[in-house]
């Protein structure tokens, strides 16, 4: 094969890398719009849905707490003002919230559009083994969507808005943060809820063995705790609820790894 041949090889590639590129920006961007025009199914159901007494976590709590009986669970009111101090404010938030849930419903598809690039190059053991990847990594993601905005952000939402160091001070939020606060707690749990499958990868690539992530089972606390402050506001309930799920991830992927170890082994011991 001459260099030229092997330079057209390489630019073949990137062309179809690019093409898998503008396919995964195509359906997020079709996705964006599409929550750009249901405004108001987007903003009044989905946005604000938190800030709301009616949402429907503090729903479950109150019949929780109907059902202990107990009223201390059910949230009545949500004292606080979201308003715009910006002129753009309201617009520019439109477009990055629009954004934010473009990505979120088109990440299976972009995804598969990547996964459709690397998986030629692997072998065919290493196709089959990863085979359903799409399907767990996507579902991972949803899990980890769906508990970022029906746990966390009402939860810590809750927690600082009826968090007052005096009556006199009144809670009144600007959208940016708003939209920056939910934007950033929903996607990080959608993204470390990939635990598992990471661990899956570097199992079968032999740089994680269950042995080493039972040796780093304290360090791993402690490392969770970090991210858990980092990625959350600044109050204990975000981060124990964040940390908690974070801690059985990791109980799962030594299990997983454990499980790919064993399968390594019996290969082995057949050959």
């Amino acid at each position: 094969m001459t260099h030229k041949e092997r330079e057209m090889t390489f630019l073949d590639h990137l062309e179809e890398l690019r093409w898998h590129v503008v396919r995964s920006v195509a359906a997020i961007f079709i996705f964006a719009i599409a929550a750009f025009l249901a405004n108001d199914f987007v903003w009044g159901t989905v946005i604000l849905g938190p800030t709301k007494p009616d949402f429907w976590t503090f729903r479950m709590l109150c019949l929780l707490g109907e059902r202990i009986g107990s009223d201390a669970l059910c949230i009545e009111e949500l004292d606080f003002i979201l308003q715009s101090r910006k002129v753009t404010g309201q617009f520019t938030m439109h477009l990055t919230s629009s954004a934010v849930i473009g990505l979120i419903c088109a990440f299976p598809y972009a995804f598969w559009e990547v996964w459709r690039f690397v998986s030629p190059g692997l072998h065919d053991g290493e196709k089959k083994s990863s085979r359903g990847a799409v399907f767990f990594v996507s579902l991972l993601f949803v899990l980890g969507i769906l508990f970022g905005y029906y746990i966390i952000t009402p939860m810590s939402f809750n927690f600082l808005v009826n968090y007052k160091v005096a009556p006199e001070i009144a809670n009144e939020f600007d959208i940016t943060y708003y939209v920056g606060f939910i934007s950033t707690l929903v996607l990080a749990c959608g993204i470390l809820f990939q635990i598992p499958m990471i661990t899956l990868f570097l199992s079968k690539a032999g740089i994680v063995t269950p042995t080493l992530l039972k040796a780093y089972r304290k360090h791993s606390i402690v490392v969770i705790l970090f991210l858990s402050a980092i990625l959350t506001p600044p109050d204990i309930v975000s981060q124990i609820l964040i940390a908690i799920p974070l801690s059985l991830l990791y109980e799962i992927s030594i299990m997983i790894s454990r499980r790919v170890e064993k399968k390594h082994l019996k290969a082995l011991a057949q050959e």
